[in-house]
């Protein structure tokens, strides 16, 4: 499909350089083809990704960047080819928009390792243009990357599962964090982090929430239903929790020691990884070789699972903890997300506050 062809008008907010500020934004994207869906935006998550993508923390952005890949809205049209879903539909958009379709991992339903991957923003689509994402009025999406929203669950504090959520659901179930009565800690109670001790307590599992903040003691024991607290920067607490876990997900994206971490296992556990650092981590090799311990690494999930965990978010009434803005505070949204000051995820109302200059 020709570039040319992108002719639906369409309104957002883009970054332009690396001070990462957000302006309001015209663009297009394309026509909507056999199997496409067209979306109306009406909520997108605020996640940790987009603001280390606006400010090019990473190295590989590419400006203008409309960031955001927690999408929830309502299907406007649908290509000849599209069979899944109708106009007026409640669904859901993550962190991808396309693959090969064709190579050994998509046909495992792994769409989101495939070497040719398409993010939903700052990536290169199909027909050669540039992906941009939810912070925008409607969005055009291959109906294989278009997810259905339980009729239970709320659009706004849905969408943060479509990147949180499965970026913590998919590595549980990968690693086998899923037995009742096996010991799980979450290292850092973030976006991600808060919806990690949900799935936690729904598996059934024990849940240690680890975090260098006292003051998140309440919320994370009376608020979230985490099971016991550990304030990693006290030597004494974590002499006393060592060998006492059978797995723990980190979801910090700020560099950090993992030997404690590494010393909170019990032998065989399981330390897997899911923030992203813009720095590499050191990794000490003595306590994975005395424990036979294992380090792990994980990226959201495929389209498959992606929709299992929609599904079991709707059986257990899981959705995320959020704040919802409006598009104009994004700014001052992403310099509280810096200092960590939300609890838990910021959720942009696009449908009633972005307004066409």
């Amino acid at each position: 499909m020709a570039g040319t062809e992108n002719s639906q008008k369409s309104f957002g907010w883009a970054a332009t350089d690396t001070s990462g500020l957000l302006f309001p934004f015209h663009f297009s994207r394309r026509e909507n083809g056999s199997d496409d869906v067209t979306i109306k935006i009406l909520y997108c998550g605020v996640c940790h990704s987009d603001l280390h993508s606006v400010k090019n923390e990473w190295g590989f952005t590419n400006y203008p960047i409309v960031p955001g890949h927690e999408i929830v809205g309502l299907v406007t049209k649908t290509g000849s080819d599209v069979k899944k879903f109708k106009v007026g539909d409640r669904v859901g958009v993550g962190v991808i928009v396309g693959s090969c379709k064709t190579c050994d991992i998509c046909q495992q339903d792994l769409e989101n390792y495939c070497p040719k991957v398409i993010f939903t923003y700052n990536s290169k689509d199909q027909d050669g243009t540039k992906t941009y994402g939810g912070y925008s009025d409607i969005i055009v999406v291959d109906q294989r990357f278009v997810l259905r929203i339980p009729d239970n669950l709320s659009s706004g504090a849905c969408a943060p599962l479509l990147c949180a959520g499965i970026t913590v659901y998919s590595p549980m179930k990968y690693y086998g964090m899923t037995e009742p009565g096996k010991h799980l800690g979450v290292a850092g109670l973030g976006g991600l982090g808060h919806v990690a001790v949900k799935f936690g307590k729904a598996f059934g599992l024990k849940v240690t929430v680890i975090s260098t903040s006292p003051k998140k003691e309440s919320e994370a024991i009376n608020r979230l239903g985490a099971d016991s607290f550990l304030v990693s920067s006290d030597p004494a607490q974590l002499k006393a929790a060592m060998g006492t876990m059978d797995f723990i997900i980190d979801t910090i994206a700020a560099v950090h020691p993992l030997a404690p971490l590494l010393g909170l296992l019990k032998m065989n556990g399981k330390l897997v990884t899911v923030g992203l650092p813009d720095k590499p981590l050191e990794l000490p090799i003595f306590p994975l070789v005395l424990g036979r311990k294992l380090v792990g690494g994980s990226d959201i999930g495929g389209m498959k699972e992606t929709q299992e965990m929609l599904d079991f978010c709707g059986k257990h009434n899981i959705i995320a903890d959020i704040e919802m803005i409006r598009i104009d505070y994004i700014n001052t949204a992403f310099e509280r997300l810096a200092k960590s000051d939300v609890r838990y995820r910021f959720v942009i109302d696009v449908a009633n506050t972005l307004a066409s200059n």
